[in-house]
């Protein structure tokens, strides 16, 4: 049955989710979620004196012990975190992390329509240690896409319904949602040429993986110069191009080394690498095994 603290009506606003013992193992929690429709001159949030003082206070300046992500569907309002104030409307998202002081509304008289959820947790807290999640990029611009009001969505009915294990369900779906919203703005942001250029120097690489050719020649190739391709690549696969070519020649030396008759140093030399010992520690090192163990 859901919560005794849910509303039910058509807003469906959810808080104070139960968890478990072994929910809490994931080391990630759903604290709430919802959906709201604002309607234009209409206070915010509607109905302020139903909702927790963290909530009835996010006009005036709040400062919240979990994380929360709001997502603007449509209309327009503002933000204010870290002493700058962003302009919100359809298609950007908030990312509120625990202690960050911020407040939002929308504009009185257009209102917005808002998805959230709230979570928490030791796998969360460990990507602002990793600075997946960093204290200066809390404003995102994913755009309007299905894909991110699908996973609100999925995990509303999650929410509603509170099945047993709902909050693994609601957690898996908190996570697409925070990678569909890194994916889709870092996508947004790159130029069309970005992609060309990229393309251009995967080619090259498939082309020479069993060769040493540096990536100078390859920058070359691919009509960019070594910063510039270093600079575009980055930004649009998160690899650099030495990575993304190594990468390339581990793969095509899992292939060979399967088949009976190559030996390691004959790999090694076949892929351009001149030290089959330093071939054989860069092979552990991505794979986790060594090439002599993959042919065991």
């Amino acid at each position: 049955m859901p919560d005794k603290n849910v509303s039910t009506d058509s807003d469906a606003f959810f808080t104070y989710l139960p968890f478990s013992d072994e929910d809490e193992k994931l080391g990630m929690i759903c604290t709430n979620a919802g959906s709201v429709e604002v309607p234009p001159e209409t206070e915010y949030p509607p109905r302020k004196n139903e909702y927790p003082q963290a909530v009835r206070s996010v006009t005036e300046g709040r400062t919240l012990k979990e994380f929360q992500i709001l997502y603007i569907s449509k209309g327009r309002g503002s933000l204010e975190v870290h002493g700058q104030l962003h302009e919100m409307s359809q298609g950007l998202a908030f990312l509120a992390i625990p202690g960050i002081p911020h407040k939002y509304k929308p504009v009185y008289e257009t209102g917005w329509h808002e998805y959230w959820v709230g979570f928490k947790g030791s796998f969360f807290d460990s990507m602002i240690e990793k600075d997946i999640l960093s204290l200066d990029h809390l404003v995102f611009n994913p755009g309007i896409n299905s894909r991110i009001i699908e996973n609100f969505r999925l995990i509303l009915e999650e929410v509603k319904a509170q099945k047993p294990l709902f909050q693994y369900r609601a957690c898996a779906g908190i996570v697409t949602l925070l990678m569909d919203i890194f994916t889709l703005e870092r996508r947004n942001e790159q130029p069309n040429y970005y992609e060309e250029i990229v393309e251009k120097a995967k080619i090259v690489m498939e082309d020479n993986c069993f060769s040493n050719i540096s990536i100078a020649e390859i920058s070359g190739q691919s009509g960019v110069s070594v910063p510039r391709l270093n600079e575009i690549f980055k930004a649009y696969t998160s690899m650099t191009p030495y990575q993304y070519f190594i990468h390339i020649k581990i793969q095509k030396a899992k292939d060979l080394l399967i088949q009976k008759d190559a030996s390691v140093k004959e790999v090694a030399s076949k892929l351009g690498f001149d030290d089959q010992f330093y071939f054989s520690r860069l092979f552990k090192n991505k794979t986790g095994f060594s090439p002599s163990e993959l042919k065991r």
